[in-house]
């Protein structure tokens, strides 16, 4: 019998984090229960099957607006890495298809570990786009886990993916709420656009979007200008980055609250440069007169990094060089 202490559940297993994350878990000794949507199918499953060959993962079949679902993935575990969510950009009905699932799903997860009774810490996967969402004029800002997305903004304007940007913030909210009333342990991760390579073959949103620049994806290149004009600059973090920082404020005894997961801040127009010297063979366009040259604010990871993490990933080429490699085997972008 495992150690409890050495016993997690990561929901939405078979997506681009927790793949990775579940991995790291593995690796580190780790049994791990995964919560996927339908374990019988294999073209869903089949690269956890293979990571199966690095410990015990056992997979659970469980679905977000379910109640109970997530009773017996959570049962017998000691951590548990919420990462599962709605992800749909582009909804016409994101109050159903995004915000209450988004919502419920974070409640019946946190329900579960209540009744589980082993649970000792909830690691929440958050958004950037929780903090950094707003019409803020100006320039110069550092953004900490003080932040808020604006909801009135985003209720009255509805800009390009306000549902996305709401579900996620109104969530971490509520997991906050229900986590005080409850006295549950919880940290949360906030990390930006996060690239690099997928263990499940796909080609996730956020990778899509960020390598719109080499790939020629004009609608996703749209998306990283909706993103720097909601958000005030372009940040990005490797997924493997990201997956250390959730197993590590999780281990960390003394972690609480929210923390910020950013490697790179930057802006459309620097981005574009920086890429299209380091690519030229794809031509990249560089001409984006339509957007601040400068990005208006920047993530801080400070309190991640004051409490002991260092990213590995921490400048643009080494992030960009494993994300092109593996959309290169994608067949994304010729060799």
């Amino acid at each position: 019998m495992a150690e409890i202490a050495k016993v997690a559940c990561v929901t939405g297993g078979n997506g681009f984090l927790a793949s990775t994350l579940i991995k790291q878990l593995l690796e580190k000794g780790y049994v791990v229960n995964a919560t996927v949507r339908d374990p019988g199918n294999k073209s869903k499953v089949s690269h956890l099957s293979k990571l199966q060959e690095l410990g015990t993962l056992r997979l659970f079949q469980a679905e977000l607006t379910e109640d109970g679902s997530f009773d017996e993935a959570v049962s017998g575990c000691y951590y548990v890495f919420h990462v599962a969510t709605p992800v749909n950009l582009f909804s016409s009905d994101p109050e159903n298809e995004l915000i209450k699932p988004a919502i419920q799903g974070t409640l019946n997860v946190l329900k579960s570990c209540i009744k589980s009774n082993t649970v000792k810490r909830v690691i929440l996967t958050s958004s950037a786009a929780t903090v950094s969402a707003s019409n803020l004029q100006g320039a110069g800002f550092v953004l900490n886990e003080e932040s808020w997305s604006d909801i009135e903004f985003l209720t009255t304007d509805k800009p390009p993916t306000w549902g996305y940007l709401m579900s996620k913030t109104l969530a971490e909210k509520e997991a906050w709420k229900f986590a005080e009333q409850n006295k549950l342990e919880l940290v949360s991760i906030i990390p930006p656009l996060i690239v690099g390579p997928a263990l499940n073959g796909d080609i996730p949103p956020s990778l899509a979007i960020g390598l719109s620049l080499l790939t020629g994806d004009d609608a996703r290149v749209g998306g990283l200008k909706t993103i720097q004009m909601l958000s005030g600059s372009i940040s990005f973090t490797h997924v493997e980055d990201v997956s250390r920082a959730e197993i590590f404020v999780a281990e960390n005894e003394s972690a609480f609250g929210r923390y910020i997961c950013c490697a790179i801040n930057t802006s459309l127009p620097e981005l574009a440069e920086f890429l299209s010297k380091r690519y030229p063979q794809y031509n990249v366009p560089t001409n984006f007169t339509d957007v601040p040259k400068k990005a208006r604010l920047s993530l801080s990871s400070a309190k991640l990094i004051r409490e002991g993490f260092k990213f590995e990933k921490k400048d643009l080429g080494t992030i960009y060089e494993d994300s092109v490699e593996y959309v290169k085997t994608a067949g994304l972008l010729p060799n």
